[in-house]
C-alpha cells in the first residue's frame, strides 16, 4: 500500500523554531504540517491587521520558511501550515518575497485558503437567524456583540486536498481544525472522499495525535518523565499513514524522546471532550474504537478507528473585549513565609475596601503552598516553607480601578510584613481581557476559497 509519512513541527506560535529544520532533516517526510492557531491567537492577529492591513499573521512564519526552504525544495517536502491568521494572503505574499530573496521563487507554487473569517458578515448571519450562542452559557451574541474582537469559522480539510492537488508546495490557512493540516494530505494523496467516514475519523485522529508537537514524543508526559532520552534535543512526532487509513506514531531516529503507547494516549486525551463524539468539520470521530500497540521502540500502531457523518454546521471562534486584568506578585521568605502573605493578602484587600475600590473579580494564590492542588490532607500548608509567592490577580471593566491595585501592591515591600522580595521590575501592567466566545454556524454561512500564488 501507498504510504506518506506527515511530520509536525509546531504546536503553537511561539513553539521551537529548531523542530521544523530537524524534522525535514531527519524525518524523511512528505509533508510537514506547522500549526500556529490557539482562540486567542486570532484575537492578537486581528489587532496587529488594524494597526497595519499588511500584518495578522505568525511573522515568526516567514523568518522559519527563510530558513526551511533550501532544505525542503531540496527533499520535496510539502509544508501546510495555518500561519495565515486573519490575513492568509499578506503571509504568502510575504513567503513569496523571500522565496525571491533566496532565488527558488520559480520553485515556490502557494496555495492559500481564505473564507473563514466571517467577521465582516456577522450582523447578516445574525438577522438571518443564526444567533450563534455562547456553546458554553447560552448566552445571545448580542450580548457582546459591541465588543466583538474577531469571528472565524472552523474548516476542514478539503480546501487544503484542493490546494495541493493544484500543486502548491505550501499551503497557507487561516483558521482551520488543527487536525485538518494533516488530513488536507492524506484526502490529497490517496483521493478519500467526503464519505469515507472511517478513513477521515483516522485520519483525523492521526493529525490530533501529532498536532501539539512533543507532546506525542515524551515532552509533558507524566509516565516515566525522567526516563526520557535525551529531552534537549527532543524529536517532533511523525504520522506514518498507509492508503487504507492505518498509521504508525513515530519520530526522526536521529532525535530523542519517546513514542510509546503512554505518550500516544495521553495526547489522544488531550482537549477531546466526549470521546464517543468529537467533532470536526468533515466527520464525528469515536475515540473509544482506538486500538494501540507498541510495534517496536517509538513506533506505536493505531488502528479499529470508526467515524460518524459530519456535523452540519462549523464551530466558530470568537473574541471580544472583556475588560481589564492585572495581577502582582511578591515572595515572602522563612521562617512563617506562609503566615506573612496570608496577611499581606489581608491587608491589600483591605486598604481598597477603604478606598471603595471594587473588581469583578480578585483572586488570590500562594504558590508553594498547595496553590495548585488545593490544602493538604492536613487541611493547612507547611508552615516551615522556605519562601512562597503571594499571586493576587484582578478582573474589571474599570481600567482606573485595576491601576489603583497596582499601586497598592508595591507599598507593600516597606508598609507590610517582613523578608520580602521578587517584587524587581516595577509594578504591575494592567492589560486588556480577550475573552473567548464558542459557538456553530450553519456551514452554509462560511465557505473556502483556494487562491494560487507564485510558480506556475
Amino acid at each position: 500500500m501507498k504510504t506518506i509519512r506527515i511530520g509536525n513541527g509546531q504546536a503553537f506560535w511561539g513553539d521551537s523554531a529548531k523542530a521544523p529544520l530537524d524534522q525535514v532533516r531527519y524525518g524523511d517526510l512528505d509533508y510537514l504540517m506547522l500549526d500556529y492557531l490557539a482562540e486567542v491567537t486570532m484575537s492578537i492577529m486581528q489587532k496587529l491587521r488594524a494597526r497595519d492591513p499588511q500584518q495578522g499573521y505568525a511573522r515568526d512564519f516567514v523568518t522559519l520558511i527563510e530558513n526551511l526552504l533550501p532544505d525542503m525544495l531540496e527533499r520535496g517536502v510539502k509544508v501546510v501550515a495555518n500561519a495565515g491568521g486573519v490575513n492568509p494572503l499578506a503571509c504568502a505574499e510575504a513567503v513569496l518575497a523571500v522565496a525571491e530573496k533566496l532565488g527558488v521563487a520559480d520553485q515556490v507554487k502557494i496555495g492559500v485558503v481564505t473564507g473563514d473569517d466571517i467577521m465582516a458578515d456577522v450582523d447578516d448571519i445574525l438577522a438571518a437567524g443564526q444567533p450563534m450562542n455562547n456553546l458554553e452559557s447560552g448566552a445571545p451574541l448580542t450580548d457582546v456583540r459591541d465588543r466583538l474582537a474577531s469571528a472565524n469559522a472552523y474548516f476542514g480539510a478539503f480546501p487544503i486536498a484542493e490546494a495541493l492537488g493544484q500543486g502548491a508546495n505550501i499551503v497557507i490557512t487561516g483558521r482551520c481544525t488543527d487536525a485538518s493540516l494533516a488530513v488536507g494530505p492524506m484526502i490529497h494523496e490517496f483521493g478519500w472522499s467526503e464519505t469515507d467516514w472511517d478513513k477521515l475519523s483516522a485520519a483525523t485522529i492521526a493529525g490530533h495525535i501529532i498536532e501539539c508537537g512533543a507532546q506525542a514524543t515524551g515532552g509533558n508526559c507524566m509516565a516515566d518523565w525522567d526516563q526520557v532520552e535525551d529531552m534537549v534535543n527532543i524529536g517532533y512526532p511523525i504520522a506514518e499513514v498507509s492508503e487504507d487509513a492505518s498509521f504508525v506514531v513515530t519520530k526522526p531516529e536521529q532525535m530523542g524522546g519517546r513514542v510509546n503507547v503512554a505518550s500516544v494516549t495521553e495526547q489522544l486525551l488531550y482537549e477531546i471532550g466526549d470521546p464517543e463524539d468529537y467533532r470536526t468539520a468533515d466527520v464525528i470521530c469515536d475515540f473509544t474504537s482506538i486500538q494501540l500497540e507498541q510495534l517496536g521502540p517509538n513506533r506505536v500502531q493505531v488502528s479499529g478507528i470508526t467515524g460518524k457523518p459530519a456535523p452540519d454546521q462549523f464551530k466558530v471562534s470568537m473574541s471580544y473585549a472583556g475588560g481589564y486584568k492585572t495581577v502582582g506578585t511578591l515572595v515572602y521568605g522563612w521562617p512563617d513565609a506562609v503566615k506573612k502573605a496570608q496577611a499581606a493578602d489581608r491587608i491589600v484587600r483591605k486598604r481598597l475596601d477603604n478606598l471603595g475600590v471594587t473588581f469583578d473579580a480578585m483572586h488570590t494564590e500562594i504558590l508553594g503552598a498547595n496553590a495548585c492542588h488545593g490544602r493538604s490532607l492536613s487541611g493547612e500548608p507547611d508552615a516551615d516553607l522556605a519562601e512562597v509567592q503571594l499571586r493576587i490577580g484582578v478582573r474589571g471593566q474599570d481600567k482606573r480601578a485595576l491601576t489603583r491595585f497596582t499601586h497598592e501592591i508595591a507599598p507593600l515591600v516597606c508598609n507590610g510584613p517582613p523578608t520580602v522580595t521578587g517584587y524587581f521590575g516595577g509594578r504591575s501592567r494592567v492589560e486588556e481581557i480577550i475573552a473567548y466566545w464558542p459557538a456553530l454556524l450553519d456551514k452554509a454561512y462560511a465557505s473556502a476559497t483556494v487562491t494560487l500564488l507564485g510558480a506556475h
